[in-house]
């Protein structure tokens, strides 16, 4: 498991989603335990980058000959098939009724095998380091009654909080049984302090249901800040904490923002039509009668048209009527996941090649931000579906045409 801090990022975009002087806190009150009727003490929110699943019906227009790139279905916000019990997009971590870390008491150096009490007793967490073949540790872990544990990973057994699933560039959600999954079933777990400042810290691997960990070198700890990365090697999450949420838009502020870009009636330059952003309601299975599409490299924002394609270029390629420019023509569609946006600022821009909508401050941090891909590469992608961003700046300002009248 590897925590990005965004280092690679620069200061500037990583000071977006980092509150000054916060180092990982978070701004509630130091009052105890939650009264009766109280909300419990939020840690954080972990939230799964590029949670979106290919699918979905093909529109009229998308099945001829000369087409548009196939919509993804993409469920930005929550899972393709829901977000259902501990397998979800998003899980936010909140103080426990009681405290169930876990912190190091005994340490045992052996050079026989791993074979001990503390590993087959289940009620006595350990973890164990192979140093080498001849050299084993085992630490023995005893309550812990300042921190709260969180684990996570791609088993549904009981001590996992958030179960995970790969994703994949593009918006792949690797599922069902003939899926190889690369997330460990017990990736990693987050011990966060039950008294202000209310600090989280991640450890490589989680207790299995024997209350045991393995693991072929010693573990560190981080800290967690706003804006962390988690790489689980098939999936990637993102931290954030109350105070870095409380710069981030609402849902409530993102569907304002929908229905003030929808009246003020954009339209098609060429074929003159209304153009409007679909209600999140609705449900994403086929682009709209009324949706707005772009051509990536320009920005020019149009309705759905069958012409300027320019095949010699490639399948997707279409021809700006406006600019002239070539490239892929998508749908355009609204970013849901208002964790992953960085301000509660207009959808002025989109990612390339995917279509997704945000503010220019998020747009152009996300397109500058490496995500990890597989165990030694990183690459910009865009954080509602993860599809990789393409072009000069992985992102485009969106050019609309007012109402004539």
């Amino acid at each position: 498991m590897v925590l990005e801090g965004n280092p690679e990022v620069g200061t500037p975009r990583t000071s977006d989603l980092q509150h000054p002087g916060n180092k990982g806190s978070c701004i509630l009150s130091s009052s105890e335990d939650a009264q009766p009727g109280e909300e419990p003490i939020k840690y954080g929110e972990l939230i799964v980058l590029g949670c979106c699943e290919e699918g979905g019906e093909e529109t009229e227009a998308q099945r001829g000959e000369v087409t548009g790139p196939r919509a993804h279905s993409c469920y930005n916000g929550c899972l393709a098939s829901g977000d259902k019990g501990r397998r979800r997009s998003r899980l936010a971590l909140s103080r426990r009724p009681h405290a169930n870390g876990v912190k190091p008491d005994v340490m045992h150096h052996i050079s026989t095998p791993l074979v001990s009490k503390a590993l087959s007793n289940r009620g006595q967490h350990s973890i164990s380091y192979t140093l080498s073949r001849s050299h084993s540790v085992i630490v023995e872990y005893t309550h812990d009654s300042d921190t709260d544990m969180f684990q996570i990973g791609r088993s549904t057994e009981n001590m996992i909080d958030f179960v995970v699933t790969d994703t994949s560039p593009g918006g792949g959600a690797a599922e069902g049984p003939s899926a190889q999954s690369t997330i460990s079933r017990y990736a990693c777990r987050i011990l966060c302090d039950r008294r202000p400042p209310y600090t989280a810290r991640i450890y490589a691997a989680g207790f299995d249901a024997s209350s045991n960990i393995f693991l072929g070198v010693e573990n560190e700890s981080n800290v967690l800040q706003d804006g962390s990365l988690i790489d689980l090697c098939g999936a990637t999450l993102l931290w954030r904490t109350p105070a870095g949420l409380l710069r981030a838009p609402t849902l409530k502020q993102l569907e304002a923002q929908r229905q003030e870009a929808n009246a003020a009636r954009p339209q098609c330059p060429v074929g003159l039509s209304t153009l409007a952003f679909p209600s999140p309601a609705r449900g994403r299975t086929a682009p709209d009668k009324q949706q707005p599409w772009v051509y990536v490299r320009c920005g020019h924002v149009h309705g759905y048209h069958g012409w300027g394609c320019r095949r010699e270029r490639g399948p997707q390629e279409r021809e700006c009527p406006l600019c002239r420019l070539v490239g892929p023509y998508v749908p355009l569609w609204l970013g849901q996941e208002a964790g992953l946006c960085l301000d509660p600022g207009p959808p002025s821009h989109a990612f390339a090649p995917c279509g997704h909508v945000c503010s220019e401050k998020t747009a152009r941090y996300w397109a500058q931000t490496p995500l990890p891909h597989g165990t030694h590469a990183f690459h910009a992608a865009c954080p509602f579906c993860g599809a990789w961003l393409t072009g000069e700046h992985g992102c485009v300002r969106l050019i609309f045409q007012g109402p004539l009248d």
